[in-house]
């Protein structure tokens, strides 16, 4: 609001306003500033006021207040009106935001991403059905029980050591991590699933175990049926590639004496759940792969056993590998993609497995012969 030369406010923002309103609609006279009596009455009632000390009423701090929020309320709408047309543009790109938390999916899919325990013992049941939703790249494990398990080598947690069988607990404790890091460079290490050579695995190997390494270097070199690196190693050779960079881990290791005095065996049983996708330019399509393996780790101590140090031997070990085509031994996981023909390869038969369940040890599934079927990948 401006004011004349006597100091004195002119027309108020509200008359001025009001003026406005009421000239559109045809009707009112515009406001008039104050008559010089009126003048000379407001400047003598400044003067004293001034003699007194007198502050400015609160009434007209109150107006600034008032008109101060105001101003704030009208940005604040500005932004809002920002904030909805950006609301709109992200519903059209992906409307299944609105529609999820219309049906309640949105709720049921965040319960579905809380972080499970880790697993201590084996589980009773496999694990409840999940919305089959399909995997993309943003979210590579959707519609999976996987969304739920951990990330890569945090998915394998090691027990508490205790010296067991003429170990030490710090024996038995490196003896557990040797089984995890070999694990880990075997079905994690990204050069490892890319197809380099494994050599961080095979560091791992005690020499002793002569036999072993010189077959696993032939299958490496040359794979064939009965001689498949993937018995070993997890890659995803030259046709697929993982779609980012997590690999979801579930399983448990476990401690028990060995077959003699000094020796102690870890078990480890574990799912890795391989989220793949072509190598092709432009490919966005995502498929899982999953690798169950059961293995067991032999720890010796040095002083009754012949073995070297930071180095582990492998006993007895299965594998189980869900969405990978059959009958291929080329030593690289094989998913199926939408576009592959309906009539290539193996037609699968008998009952469907789930993947996922780690209820049944593998020395419990029946050996069938053929190309069996998945439930759920």
């Amino acid at each position: 609001m401006g004011k004349n030369d006597d100091g004195i406010p002119a027309v108020s923002d509200e008359d001025w306003a009001q003026f406005l309103a009421q000239a559109e609609a045809g009707a009112g006279e515009a406001p008039k500033e104050p008559s010089a009596r009126a003048r000379m009455v407001a400047a003598r009632l400044r003067e004293e006021d001034a003699r007194r000390g007198s502050a400015e009423p609160p009434a007209w701090r109150a107006g600034v207040a008032r008109r101060e929020r105001g101003r704030g309320g009208r940005r604040l709408k500005a932004a809002l009106a920002i904030a909805f047309v950006a609301a709109l543009a992200l519903i059209a790109v992906r409307p299944e935001l609105v529609i999820d938390k219309l049906t309640g999916k949105a709720e049921q899919d965040a319960k579905a991403r809380v972080p499970l325990a880790p697993e201590t013992a084996r589980p009773s049941a496999a694990p409840s059905a999940v919305d089959p939703d399909r995997p993309t790249l943003r979210e590579p494990f959707k519609g999976s029980p996987a969304v739920q398990w951990a990330d890569g080598a945090s998915g394998i947690e090691l027990p508490e050591a205790t010296a067991l069988n003429g170990l030490s607990k710090e024996q038995v404790a490196a003896g557990l991590e040797l089984s995890k890091r070999f694990l880990v460079a075997a079905n994690l290490d990204p050069a490892t699933i890319r197809g380099d050579r494994p050599q961080a695995a095979l560091d791992l190997i005690d020499p002793a175990q002569g036999e072993l390494l010189k077959r696993l270097e032939q299958a490496l070199a040359a794979p064939a049926k009965g001689n498949d690196p993937l018995q070993m190693f997890v890659r995803a050779g030259r046709e697929t590639k993982l779609a980012g960079d997590v690999v979801k881990v579930r399983g448990r290791l476990q401690v028990q004496p060995g077959d003699a005095h000094g020796q102690v065996d870890v078990l480890a049983d574990y799912t890795f759940v391989y989220p793949l996708m072509q190598t092709n330019p432009g490919a966005d399509e995502v498929s899982r792969s999953i690798v169950r393996r059961q293995m067991k780790f032999t720890v010796a101590n040095p002083r009754e056993w012949r073995v070297k140090a930071g180095t582990v031997q492998l006993g007895a070990y299965l594998y189980d590998i869900g969405n990978s085509a059959c009958f291929v031994y080329d030593g690289a996981l094989h998913p199926g993609f939408s576009e592959d023909r309906p009539d290539s390869g193996p037609t699968p038969s008998g009952t469907p497995q789930d993947p996922y369940d780690r209820s049944k040890g593998l020395e419990e599934e029946p050996a069938e012969e053929g190309c069996g079927t998945l439930s759920r990948s």
